[in-house]
């Protein structure tokens, strides 16, 4: 499955400052909020989503339509350090997962799901890394 859709739910939204996020917004155009099912933990100064079946478990972000998929993909798992040449397991992994859009409908995105053990790390509740 190929996507040009990005679901970002951390530090490329647009509330946030970094690089990586100027990178996505000057590249790509911004569709809208957007939720999946997961939870979101606080790893360090960002978050992981682990995807959940549980209709409870909802993460919210933001989705973008990226210009040019196939370079911008290559540059967010770098910046994620997944892909090739990481060692295995890598802290994140790459997935297609459908996101549900504000009028209901749902798309199928890339985003980066959290590949490492949660147990000792916090839960957000609310799903919303930038309001946390």
């Amino acid at each position: 499955m190929t996507s040009d859709l990005l679901f970002v739910y951390g530090t490329l939204m647009r509330g946030y400052v970094h690089p990586m996020a100027r990178l996505l917004s000057a590249n790509a155009d911004f569709l809208g909020e957007v939720s999946c099912r997961g939870r979101l933990y606080r790893v360090k100064h960002y978050p992981g989503l682990v995807l959940s079946g549980a209709a409870a478990d909802v993460v919210f972000g933001e989705l973008y339509r990226l210009r040019v998929a196939d370079d911008l993909l290559r540059e967010f798992d770098m910046y994620e350090a997944c892909g090739e040449g990481f060692a295995e397991p890598t802290q994140y992994v790459r997935r297609t997962l459908p996101v549900t859009l504000a009028d209901g409908s749902i798309s199928e995105a890339w985003t980066y799901i959290y590949n490492w053990p949660v147990t000792d790390l916090a839960r957000i509740e609310s799903g919303r890394f930038l309001q946390e």
